[in-house]
């Protein structure tokens, strides 16, 4: 995927989401190229440390965007988008802060990828939906599940061998899988 640099009408659409000042309170030089540094990286598969020298220091970048993913900034953006209107400048970068919601997700974990799955971005997941944990079926299957008692008479165990093979496949798909191949992780689109 090819990253454009911000018009200055997306960035104006991005700028009251994004922290302008550093911790320490000092105000932060050019915000548009950093947003431009990272949306850059997203669209690769490189680390952060192979950032062009255009978008500034690789440490500088990937600093601010572990200070903006714990401010919440993608999960507000996501909110945004979902109440944005079809023509909504945000619409046109949405696949760029879906990339870049892709490597924040290492960061704010599990509730994240609620979120994401709530909205109906699967494309902000880090992998295919099947392989990535689903937090809302397993809470729902930990309220809602009932279990009947095992059953005493050998003659019935057929209906509740498949009602645990049932519930095993939905654990399974809960749960995702622990490692998802690099291959399969960045060929997700």
């Amino acid at each position: 995927m090819r990253c454009t640099p911000l018009t200055p009408t997306q960035f104006h659409a991005l700028l009251p989401y994004i922290l302008p000042r550093s911790p320490a309170g000092r105000k932060i030089g050019d915000l548009r190229t950093r947003m431009n540094a990272i949306f850059h990286l997203a669209s690769t598969t490189l680390p952060w440390r192979c950032l062009p020298p255009e978008h500034g220091k690789p440490d500088t970048v990937s600093r601010y965007f572990r200070r903006l993913t714990h401010a919440g900034l993608w999960e507000k953006l996501l909110e945004a988008i979902k109440d944005a209107g079809p023509n909504h400048p945000l619409r046109e970068i949405a696949p760029r802060i879906f990339r870049a919601c892709r490597r924040a997700i290492r960061l704010r974990g599990l509730k994240f990828i609620a979120l994401i799955r709530r909205l109906g971005f699967l494309q902000a997941l880090n992998g295919p939906p099947s392989k990535v944990p689903d937090p809302d079926l397993s809470e729902n299957l930990r309220r809602n599940l009932r279990l009947p008692p095992p059953p005493r008479a050998t003659a019935a165990h057929g209906p509740y061998t498949a009602l645990l093979r049932t519930l095993r496949h939905l654990h399974r798909r809960a749960g995702g899988i622990k490692h998802i191949p690099r291959a399969l992780r960045l060929g997700w689109s």
